[in-house]
Parts: structure tokens; C-alpha cells; sequence
């Protein structure tokens, strides 16, 4: 299996500390990030009505918001990689909270779209992949767990927001909902502010240093400067900008694998949650109780992210997260198909409780998965590499099953495609995943033969060679005592040669 990876740092992550108030501001960033998408739903039936929309037309809200939100992964990461994750954060929060106060103000669908879509959802992206890529800065073992407990900000979120929601637009319509959810968003700025900067510690020099040995150390600095220097120079565009966004990871094929798998399921995982208050309002149940089945998976769902991480960090799991991960998906899968058997209240609050427990699971290990992968120094080009790519399947993804209810006039259809695709991205995750690690095991197994290999043809190991030079070294040191203490007998006279004394 893989290594824990993360060791790449250059420094030993604190993994406790200040580290745990990082996890808090993560958990209200991404918390406020993922759970609009969900929360907003509440407003679509009302929002449908008053605009005159169609159920694919009123799903590009969500559809948008969270396609924009992973394709401002990259431009995210780039300004991590330059900025730091605070000011990131902090302008993020800012962005999003413009665009919900300025949506209030919507005379039309399309604007809905630019000012909830375009505007939150960009600033939702500057909160989410900063978020995600401090903690893998403060944390290595416990990892898991951070990321657990981090993720869990979007279900409590969800549960709270949910029935506010409907309150809120019981007293103040969508448009007043809009502007004081705008406000609260600026909690996001807040989290930022947490995000100390972390970095690896510098090693001062010694202080008792004689003048000759600084002058030497002098030198050798200003040689490895000019040696960077030339470097640069010699660096090509392309080179400059994988130091931004490693573009080398489309040949790593743990990342391959797992890129793919995820834009096949990310074409059904959001679609169940856009309409799940809509269906039960299909079904004839009353707003209140439709809205609180989004605060039932979001319960479920908070408590099964750090169950999820803490199971995920223990000694049995951790080696196999890869199949952890995709037997998690697959669960997820299974429950959609089940949810059109569900035919009253008490059928869908079970779906919802079943479903809460699915998405938990994968939301818990979606980023664990992928740093156990690349690594924790590849992980923030790694992330923005991966939501610029998902954005796709996020962007039509709703519309598409918006399109199956307006088509066939039933919403079971709809949660029967999404269900089939997202299990077979687990299949297809399952199995590319084992034969990734049979090809590592393989890979691993031939470096260490041809080793092998290599110390067999030069005859002696390193260590064989450092005893020969160390022999070699010794007789040379002997040759030339002996040729010191030999006398010099082309100046010597008959008489000395021979012993005798010249008097």
C-alpha cells in the first residue's frame, strides 16, 4: 500500500497547537462554502413560482454556484501559493457576501445566476481550497481526524440553516433571506483571520565561527546563489508556471485515477440534494417539514465526517483509505436507488438519514483521498487541478436531472440515474485503485532488483568501495614514510656504505 504521505514539507507539522483553531476557521469557511448550495434550496419552489421557471432552469442556481466554486480552484491555489491562505480567505468572504447582498435586489433568473453563480460562487472557491490546504499544513498524523472535524462545518451548517431559512423567508421573503444571509456570510472573513502562517523554522549559525571558516561559508553562499540565479534564466515559461500549478501530475497515475472517477460521480452526488425539498413538497408535505429532511442529513451527516476521519486514521484503514473511499461511494450510490421506494415522510426521513451517512463518509475522505495520493507538497496544485476539472460534471450535473423530472414528470427516474452513475464510479474507483497498487508493489519490487542488480556487476557494494580507498589510502601513506626515512645513497661516501669510519 502507499505511505502516509505528507512528509514533504520541510518542517515536522505541529499537528496540534494552534493547528485545532485553524481546524475551527476551516469549519466555519468551508461550513459556509459547501452548505449554501444545499441551504438555498429551501428558497427554489418560491423562486420557480415568482419567476415562472422551469425545474432545469431554477437548477443552474445551485448548478453554477458550485461549478464556479471548483473552477476558481486554480486561480485559488495559484494566490495560496503567492499570498497565503488568510488574505485569500478574507477577500473570499468579502466576494460572497456581495454577490448573496446584491442577489437580493434580482429582477430576473439570469441575474440570479451572475450574482449567486458567478459572484458567491468565485468567492466561495477563495474560502474552500485554502481551507483544505492549511490543515494539511498543521497537521500529518492526525490529519484524518483535521480534515473530519473540519469538514463537519458544512452539515452543521446545512442543519441550522435549513428551517432559519424557511423562518427567515416566512418574515422577510427570498429577497430580505438573501440580504441577511449575505451578512452572515462576512463570518468568513473572520475564519481567515485564523490562518496564521505557518513555515519551517531557519537553523541560525553558530556564533563562535573563526574569520576563515565565515569567509568559506560566504563564498560557498554567494556560489549557490549565482548557481539559482542561472537556473532561473534557464527556466522555461512552462516550468515557472508548474511552480504555480503542477501540471507534471496529469502523468501521475494514482491522480489520473482518481480525477476520473471523481467527474463520474460528480455528475449525479449534488442533484439528490438540489431537489430532495422539492420532491417532498411534490409528495404534498408542508414547507416546514420539507425543509427539515435537509436538517436530518445534515445532522447524520455532521456526526459521520469525524467519524469518518477518526476511522480513517487508525492503523487498519489509513494504508487502505484508496478502498475505504470507494466503498463509501458505492454506499452513497445505493441509497439513491433507494430512495424512490420511500413514498411518504417517514420513508424519505429514513432515505435522508441513510443519505446523510453516504455523503459524510465521502465528503470526510474526498481530500484525505487525494493527498494520500500526491502528497502534501503537490496537494494545493493537486486540488485546484482537480476542481477545475469537476466543475463540469458539477455545472450540468443538475440541470441534467432537472431535465429527467421535466421530461418524465417523476422525480424516481432522476434518483435512479444518479444512483447507477455514482456506483459505478465506485466500481470504477475500486478496481483502478487495486490495480494502482499492484503496479506501485511492482514498480517498488524491480527498483529494488535492479539495485540489487547494480551492486552485483561493480563486484562490491558502497561500503566494500569505501574500505578499498580507505586500504589503498594507507599504503600510499606507507610508501611514502619509507621513501622519507630511505637514505640518500648517490651522496654517501665508499666509507659510509661500507661502515667504516673515514678517520
Amino acid at each position: 500500500m502507499a505511505p502516509v504521505a505528507g512528509g514533504d514539507l520541510g518542517y515536522t507539522p505541529p499537528d496540534g497547537g494552534w493547528g485545532w483553531f485553524v481546524v475551527l476557521g476551516a469549519f466555519m469557511s468551508m461550513g459556509l462554502s459547501y452548505a449554501f448550495a444545499k441551504a438555498i434550496t429551501v428558497f427554489f419552489k418560491e423562486i420557480q413560482d415568482f419567476f415562472g421557471a422551469s425545474y432545469s432552469e431554477i437548477a443552474w442556481i445551485s448548478s453554477l454556484l458550485l461549478a464556479v466554486m471548483y473552477a476558481g480552484g486554480p486561480i485559488s491555489s495559484i494566490l495560496v501559493n503567492r499570498y497565503g491562505s488568510r488574505p485569500v480567505v478574507i477577500f473570499g468572504g468579502l466576494l460572497s457576501s456581495i454577490g448573496m447582498i446584491i442577489a437580493a435586489f434580482s429582477t430576473s433568473i439570469l441575474q440570479l445566476y451572475i450574482f449567486i453563480g458567478v459572484i458567491a460562487g468565485f468567492g466561495f472557491s477563495l474560502n474552500l481550497q485554502p481551507s483544505v490546504i492549511v490543515i494539511g499544513q498543521y497537521f500529518l498524523k492526525r490529519r484524518p481526524i483535521a480534515n473530519g472535524l473540519a469538514m463537519a462545518g458544512s452539515p452543521v451548517v446545512v442543519a441550522t440553516l435549513a428551517p432559519v431559512n424557511q423562518l427567515l423567508f416566512d418574515s422577510y421573503g427570498w429577497r430580505g433571506s438573501f440580504f441577511i444571509l449575505g451578512a452572515l456570510l462576512l463570518n468568513c472573513c473572520v475564519a481567515g483571520a485564523l490562518f496564521r502562517p505557518i513555515a519551517p523554522k531557519v537553523m541560525k549559525s553558530k556564533k563562535n565561527k573563526g574569520k576563515k571558516g565565515d569567509k568559506v561559508e560566504t563564498g560557498l553562499m554567494e556560489k549557490e546563489e549565482m548557481k539559482m540565479v542561472e537556473q532561473k534564466k534557464e527556466e522555461s515559461c512552462m516550468q515557472k508556471f508548474n511552480q504555480v500549478l503542477d501540471l507534471t501530475l496529469f502523468k501521475h497515475r494514482g491522480f489520473l485515477i482518481y480525477l476520473i472517477g471523481n467527474v463520474i460521480m460528480f455528475l449525479a452526488f449534488y442533484a439528490p440534494i438540489v431537489f430532495l425539498t422539492p420532491y417532498a413538497k411534490h409528495l404534498g408535505i408542508d414547507e416546514y417539514s420539507a425543509a427539515f429532511l435537509l436538517s436530518v442529513l445534515a445532522i447524520v451527516d455532521m456526526i459521520s465526517r469525524p467519524a469518518t476521519g477518526i476511522i480513517a486514521n487508525t492503523k487498519w484503514i489509513r494504508p487502505k483509505i484508496q478502498y475505504f473511499f470507494s466503498a463509501s461511494i458505492i454506499f452513497n450510490g445505493f441509497c439513491h436507488l433507494m430512495c424512490p421506494i420511500a413514498g411518504d415522510y417517514v420513508g424519505l426521513a429514513v432515505y435522508a438519514v441513510f443519505f446523510g451517512l453516504g455523503f459524510g463518509m465521502v465528503c470526510a475522505l474526498l481530500f484525505e483521498t487525494l493527498m494520500d495520493l500526491v502528497g502534501a507538497k503537490r496537494f494545493s496544485s493537486a486540488v485546484g487541478l482537480v476542481t477545475i476539472v469537476e466543475c463540469v460534471p458539477l455545472l450540468i450535473g443538475p440541470p441534467l436531472a432537472g431535465a429527467i423530472v421535466d421530461a418524465t414528470g417523476d422525480y424516481k427516474y432522476m434518483f435512479y440515474t444518479c444512483g447507477a452513475t455514482i456506483v459505478f464510479a465506485g466500481l470504477f474507483l475500486l478496481v483502478m485503485n487495486f490495480y494502482n497498487y499492484r503496479m506501485l508493489e511492482k514498480e517498488e519490487k524491480e527498483k529494488q532488483d535492479k539495485e540489487i542488480e547494480m551492486k552485483e556487476t561493480n563486484g562490491f557494494s558502497i561500503e566494500d568501495k569505501k574500505q578499498a580507498v580507505d586500504i589503498v589510502g594507507q599504503e600510499v601513506k606507507t610508501e611514502q614514510e619509507l621513501i622519507i626515512d630511505k637514505p640518500d645513497l648517490e651522496n654517501c661516501s665508499k666509507e659510509e656504505l661500507n661502515g667504516s669510519d673515514p678517520k
